[in-house]
């Protein structure tokens, strides 16, 4: 009882078996076989070069694409890519100024096939939404992030305020993490920030109001004593604004930047003192305001400031 061939190997091989043994002739086979005589002929001349191996169905992908991205290009995309570790979109801004016209969904092929993109454990869920940003200086978000290793054993600070619309950023090291370098702070940020700053965005820490630390404790909880930062802000007029408990992703566009200084600075940098950590820190926030932002359509902060243009992100 004969069964179904298992392959196309297989069933190539079992029509082209009596033509082989001498049983019947080419002629006579194609018309009882579905296939062609060229195709038969081609059969033939591939086993007898290469035996079975020859009868195995291969890619009938070109060799060659007359439109692929030439060698040079993409050496120099991977260099681009494993040196300064910006994604594609700001790759192709990069590689514009240097004269090469390439869409980012070139690049982003590119990089992926050379296995250097971002492995990320979920997929992610976007949302196709129209968000009008506030202009310069209506929101500014302010958090704290460790500076991860420690200086000589001691534990130093990274204060970080970011303008919602610019992505403007003002960065400051503190060797403490209180009320007091919160406020100092502040007044800093106010000083050498070009825009007037009109509402600010912070986490629950109690460096930054006693909302769930305070209140509870006070003789009169209908008008408890205000945080010395929250008095601040009333002082210079300025409205704070306080996240949701355990909702960090409120403060996303402190937060994502954060991640940019762990990746890009801390991560490649070694400090031997804190003044070292301060001036270096100051070196890191003027590039970082000199850098292009997927979410400025290719500008940067410093540029959006001096425009003075709204910025709208869709």
């Amino acid at each position: 009882m004969k069964t179904m061939p298992k392959s196309t190997k297989e069933e190539k091989l079992r029509w082209i078996k009596p033509i082989l043994d001498k049983k019947i002739s080419i002629k006579n086979m194609v018309e009882a076989c579905p296939f062609s005589e060229r195709g038969i002929k081609y059969w033939l001349a591939k086993y007898r070069k290469y035996g079975e191996e020859g009868l195995e169905d291969k890619s009938k992908r070109p060799k060659t694409n007359p439109k692929e991205t030439p060698i040079r290009i993409k050496e120099r995309i991977i260099e681009l890519r494993k040196k300064e570790k910006k994604c594609a979109l700001k790759l192709s801004w990069d590689l514009k100024e240097e004269g090469i016209d390439i869409h980012y969904q070139t690049i982003q092929k590119i990089i992926k096939k050379e296995g250097l993109t971002r492995k990320y454990r979920t997929r992610k869920i976007k949302y196709h939404y129209v968000r009008v940003m506030p202009k310069q200086g209506e929101l500014v978000e302010i958090d704290v992030k460790y500076v991860p290793n420690r200086i000589k054993r001691l534990r130093y600070y990274q204060f970080t305020a970011i303008d919602v619309s610019s992505r403007w950023r003002y960065l400051q090291a503190y060797d403490d993490c209180s009320s007091y370098s919160a406020i100092k702070f502040l007044k800093e940020l106010i000083k050498i920030a070009d825009f007037k700053i009109q509402a600010i965005k912070t986490d629950n820490a109690s460096i930054f109001t006693n909302r769930y630390t305070g209140y509870v404790k006070s003789s009169d909880p209908m008008n408890p004593r205000l945080h010395s930062f929250d008095l601040l802000c009333n002082n210079l007029n300025i409205q704070h604004y306080l996240i949701d408990p355990g909702k960090p992703q409120q403060n996303a566009f402190v937060e994502r930047s954060h991640r940019t200084d762990q990746e890009k600075f801390y991560d490649e940098l070694i400090f031997n003192s804190f003044e070292e950590l301060r001036y270096k820190l100051r070196l890191w926030n003027m590039t970082y305001n000199d850098t292009k932002h997927c979410g400025l359509n290719g500008k940067t902060p410093n540029q959006v400031l001096r425009s003075g243009v709204q910025n709208v992100c869709i």
